[in-house]
């Protein structure tokens, strides 16, 4: 077994879920090649006195039963599931994906019905239970990171196994500033935003929820959003690779939506009533993950970025927005990328990228490498 998988298992299992004696924890994965991870939990898990408890996951299976799924059928499917999910005390989900667009040629309609039937049984692990999501490295995930397994996988065990505790003492000043601002206001080529989030609360990410980790988030109030963004990274979502997305936002709701396939983007955003408002607004932090590689769990914490997510809010963080989708699109704001400023009540936080409150400056990738 590989050293690294052997210290990932003690970061997910005595950092970031805190297994106790007598918790269950679900251990979801996809891809063969996760099993020297799942190996290492699951005796992680019993050292810890933990009950271990494996669900295998396919998106190949997901495309079948998507294509001609109706309601009925999935209701039942997300009852049994939630029955089992209402048992854990902590969830670790694994994926490898040998190809991310497995679920492109789903209609429109059958994904979004099968997401959002079966959100309710997902989103008990999220909303109730201590949790871990990540990827594990393979030869996709190497492939759209443009770099070698070899290359990839040294990359991907040295942001996942970065100082967490140092990153989580350098966000608190970042916490208690948004728990006290209003009004943010996002400038940038082709964005121009307000929104309020006051009184909801801010959430630091250092490495208890996803792995990697490094945003820190919050949500904006509902019906306070008001102007244009457009973001300059890839997002895969639903097996497809949207680019150039564009909102115009009035009052919260997206009124306006272009992208590659305007068509499909906005076929997305009718997904529900709450998948054309906004459920997340974070700042990403991570000094060692700089480029977009379509994958959200790393593009969402680069350095110099922050995404702004249509769709459901967290319950930690809610806004009342509730929604099958929770699409975490992203916009970086560093100098090779365009720059852009972010303003906290009138006050300048950041600037092309970087932050420019001394109290925040800690978070700046020069400081927390």
């Amino acid at each position: 077994m590989d050293i690294r998988d052997i210290k990932l298992s003690n970061l997910l299992i005595n950092y970031s879920t805190q297994i106790k004696p007598g918790e269950k924890v679900l251990i979801e994965y996809e891809g063969a090649c996760c099993l020297p991870l799942v190996k290492a939990l699951i005796r992680d898990i019993y050292a810890a006195g933990g009950w271990p408890y494996v669900s295998i996951r396919e998106s190949k299976i997901i495309r079948e039963l998507a294509m001609h799924c109706s309601e009925e059928q999935l209701a039942y499917q997300a009852d049994y599931t939630l029955s089992q999910n209402q048992g854990m005390d902590a969830y670790i989900g694994i994926r490898a994906f040998d190809n991310i667009s497995e679920l492109a040629d789903v209609p429109t309609e059958q994904m979004n019905l099968y997401q959002r039937t079966m959100r309710r049984a997902s989103s008990y692990l999220i909303d109730h239970t201590k949790w871990a999501v990540l990827k594990y490295p393979n030869a996709s995930m190497a492939q759209l990171a443009g770099m070698s397994e070899e290359a990839f996988a040294d990359f991907y065990y040295d942001v996942s196994t970065i100082d967490y505790e140092k990153m989580s003492k350098a966000m608190d000043p970042l916490v208690e500033l948004m728990n006290r601002t209003d009004q943010v206001h996002i400038l940038g080529p082709g964005t121009d935003l307000t929104f309020s989030i006051k009184g909801i609360d801010a959430i630091k990410c250092d490495g208890r929820m996803n792995i990697p980790d490094g945003e820190v988030y919050t949500a904006p109030v509902k019906d306070s959003m008001n102007g244009i963004i457009t973001y300059n990274t890839p997002s895969n979502e639903q097996g497809f690779t949207y680019e150039k997305v564009r909102f115009e936002v009035k009052n919260g709701k997206i009124v306006e939506a272009t992208a590659n396939d305007t068509k499909r983007i906005n076929k997305l955003l009718n997904t529900d009533e709450g998948s054309r408002y906004f459920g997340e607004f974070a700042l990403g932090v991570h000094p060692h993950i700089l480029e977009p590689m379509k994958d959200t769990l790393f593009d969402e914490k680069i350095a110099g970025s922050f995404h702004l997510t249509p769709g459901m809010a967290y319950d930690d963080a809610f806004n009342g927005n509730k929604s099958a989708l929770h699409w975490d699109l992203v916009l970086i704001q560093r100098p090779e990328y365009g720059g852009g400023e972010i303003w906290f009540d009138d006050m300048l936080i950041r600037k092309d990228g970087s932050f420019v409150l001394p109290e925040l400056e800690n978070l700046n990738p020069e400081n927390l490498k």
